[in-house]
């Protein structure tokens, strides 16, 4: 693509409701500075199965068929949810973007509004994660996991007819589909860390096309969300767990007392039981963001978290 202001960029999105209210934004945002760009809606493999997630057998089920159209030309750029991407690198393939970051916890939406602490023993709790039912089991409240898939406005649906009596959600997702305000409350990282780069949009492209990665770059890439992400990443590519073990890891970035920007990484192994759950953190610079993510993944792997992980897979 060698001239960007006049081509198209075809932009690749999968088709449900959030996947393309996450590309409007990055539509949006293309078309402000000058681009032209098109929205051709891919169906993965994810897409077209009803079993859980975690069952499928492949950390790429919502990635796959996009970056297999990217290296088609039928596509220029592809749009994810950057915490369904495997954690090993695509050979011809670019990270040429991060966003801005949305709120990456976890949000509850209860019948009655109710908050997690109010919840009675016994309340059924819909999830498709075993990150998050590991967590919700670790803490002791007696609430009845059951798994459950589905887009976000069907995991809704589910609470609003009483198939369950509460669901755990990104409130990312809410906030993108305009359904914030459903949400009971916002879930503290104290009890329920996030997955790795959940809230953050990830914006491949194919490698040889230099000019358009710088573009999206410009256009796009946000450094404070790019640095928290991969300190995260780098975490799970460490612990050597894929995007539905139960596996959290939340970075924040702030100045330091230098001066210089640092990061605060927490991360979280859990049983999905509940039964035994570890939670460390460590702090570094923002320029080691790898390596920060690599060395708590390492105490944390000292401390068990291998069993926990070998148990769950």
């Amino acid at each position: 693509m060698t001239s960007l202001r006049s081509a198209t960029i075809r932009l690749g999105t999968r088709r449900s409701a959030l996947a393309l209210a996450q590309s409007k934004i990055v539509m949006d945002r293309l078309l402000a500075v000058g681009h032209n760009v098109e929205v051709v809606e891919v169906v993965t493999a994810g897409d077209e199965s009803t079993e859980p997630v975690p069952s499928m057998g492949s950390t790429g089920v919502f990635v796959n068929e996009l970056r297999r159209q990217l290296r088609e030309r039928t596509i220029d750029i592809a749009v994810h949810s950057y915490k369904d991407l495997p954690t090993q690198r695509e050979s011809g393939i670019t990270m040429a973007a991060v966003p801005r970051r949305a709120d990456p916890r976890d949000a509850l939406v209860a019948r009655g509004k109710l908050a997690l602490a109010e919840l009675p023993a016994g309340t059924r709790i819909g999830t498709g994660s075993p990150r998050r039912a590991a967590q919700l089991r670790a803490l002791g409240l007696g609430l009845t996991v059951e798994p459950i898939r589905g887009n976000v406005d069907t995991r809704l649906k589910k609470v609003a007819d009483g198939e369950v009596d509460a669901v755990v959600v990104a409130a990312a997702g809410l906030q993108r589909l305009g359904r914030l305000d459903e949400a009971s409350e916002i879930l503290d990282p104290g009890q329920m860390l996030p997955a790795p780069a959940q809230g953050a949009l990830g914006i491949e492209c194919r490698t040889g096309d230099t000019d358009l990665a710088v573009a999206l770059a410009e256009a796009l890439n946000d450094r404070v969300a790019r640095a928290a992400v991969t300190a995260e990443r780098a975490l799970l590519a460490a612990l050597e767990a894929g995007c539905s073990a139960p596996v959290g890891g939340l970075a924040d970035v702030s100045v330091g007392d230098d001066g210089d920007d640092e990061i605060y990484l927490r991360g979280v192994v859990a049983a999905v039981d509940g039964s035994h759950a570890i939670r460390l953190s460590r702090t570094g610079p923002i320029a080691a963001a790898v390596a920060l993510g690599e060395h708590l993944a390492a105490d944390l792997l000292q401390a068990g978290a291998a069993d926990l992980i070998g148990n769950n897979q």
